[in-house]
């Protein structure tokens, strides 16, 4: 039987294919960065949930991947294995391409290249065969985006505190002063940069302590206080002085989680993106989100402009959601949206330690590294076999360390030996 949900969730799949994928954008994700200290270097990204779980030389991935004018490409319903070279310490989705950062400071691609995103120097797909992304000499990756990226668009940050993008910047969102396509990364022109990430048309950087934007601004992305693009970074002055730990991005959307475990957003808020209990109320400077406890963990969702999501772990480990619902991604067994910070829950008798948020699709890591998953499933993003709608979580892997998810696609690294269970 199809419920009002379901026709809801096909809904969104013959909306994306009316406007066109090259309307849509990139959505939220988590990676966890596990590279050595003596690699990661004084600029590496302050990740607070980050673990030193170890990790093996194979990536899960299930979904499917949108961009370069076209929808569904390799489509897969349940996890499926993709081999890397060495071992993986981080995992990271845009809406066209996943990529793993390997221990050796190394990152490879898979999935649609035509705009560059694949980052070889090539416009070929690549769906089963991860490619090497080709950074100069030298070079070695300390972290890739724990959230989202840009349409079309790889973002790095290399083990110098350099920012590094490739792919789509047709609105600006790599910061070169002109629009373009670039085959293998360029430099941003940031220094010391310690987070980035990205989603739509634009893109966000913190760099020396102080957080920049550049790309499209249609709702106020940029966090300016203006709608007006930029090409060339532009300083968010509402968090000037502010220690920034994560940022997070959506749409038109974007995120940042400070130190002290406040949460700030801003952009769009047709579905009450923004948390701050209004609906269609867009802000183009940062908003708090109020919440009785400190952030610990944040990732935001959303795919096009009628959805938007975020969920939160609190210093206590309790979960709070809002924004669109109507798949119910929020986790609490509904389908409405909630423009204010909802509780949601995960499976008796599991604790989430991780958290990742696709278009319509809401995932979990547990603490024995279980994968759970919720929401929309009209592709295949809910990892069942499947292209149903799930209220309720859904185990559907086992043995992850980390996990990313954009759009309609997600990606789990996986632990190289299964943790032992107490007794």
């Amino acid at each position: 039987m199809t419920t009002h949900s379901d026709a809801t969730d096909n809904g969104h799949r013959r909306t994306r294919r009316l406007r066109g994928v090259t309307a849509l954008c990139c959505v939220a994700a988590l990676g966890v960065a596990v590279l050595p200290a003596s690699e990661a270097g004084a600029a590496k990204a302050d990740n607070s949930f980050a673990t030193a779980t170890p990790s093996g030389t194979t990536v899960t991935h299930w979904g499917t991947f949108f961009g370069n004018g076209s929808a569904n490409n390799d489509e897969l319903l349940s996890p499926t294995s993709i081999a890397l070279p060495a071992e993986v310490a981080e995992v990271a989705t845009s809406n066209s391409t996943q990529y793993a950062l390997l221990t050796d400071g190394s990152v490879y691609a898979w999935g649609l290249g035509g705009d560059g995103e694949l980052g070889d120097g090539a416009t070929a797909d690549s769906f089963t065969i991860p490619v090497q992304v080709q950074f100069p000499a030298g070079v070695k990756i300390a972290s890739l985006p724990t959230d989202a990226m840009p349409y079309n668009t790889g973002l790095a940050i290399d083990t110098t505190g350099q920012a590094w993008g490739w792919g789509d910047d047709s609105a600006g969102q790599l910061c070169q002063g002109k629009m373009s396509e670039f085959l293998t990364p360029v430099e941003i022109p940031l220094p010391d940069v310690t987070a980035a990430a990205g989603a739509g048309d634009h893109a966000l950087y913190d760099s020396d302590g102080t957080l920049f934007a550049c790309g499209g601004n249609q709702d106020g992305d940029l966090g300016i206080g203006t709608t007006v693009p930029s090409s060339t970074p532009v300083a968010v002055s509402a968090l000037a002085g502010r220690h920034i730990k994560v940022l997070v991005a959506s749409y038109h959307d974007s995120g940042a989680l400070l130190a002290d475990g406040h949460y700030f957003d801003w952009g769009y808020d047709a579905q009450g993106q923004l948390g701050d209990g209004k609906i269609g109320v867009s802000s183009s400077i940062p908003v708090v989100v109020h919440l009785p406890l400190s952030i610990i963990q944040v990732v935001q969702g959303g795919s096009y402009s009628n959805n938007g999501q975020t969920l939160v772990m609190l210093s206590d480990g309790s979960l709070r959601s809002w924004g669109d619902d109507q798949s119910g991604q929020l986790g609490d067994g509904h389908t409405t949206t909630k423009a204010s910070p909802i509780e949601f829950f995960p499976p008796t008798g599991v604790t989430y330690k991780l958290l990742a948020s696709g278009a319509s699709t809401s995932y979990a890591i547990s603490t024995t590294g279980d994968v759970y998953s919720w929401g929309g499933g009209f592709s295949g993003q809910i990892g069942n076999h499947g292209t149903h709608l799930e209220l309720t979580p859904v185990m559907v892997e086992s043995n992850a360390s980390s996990i990313s998810s954009t759009a309609l696609d997600v990606a789990t690294g996986l632990i190289s030996s299964p943790t032992p269970q107490a007794s």
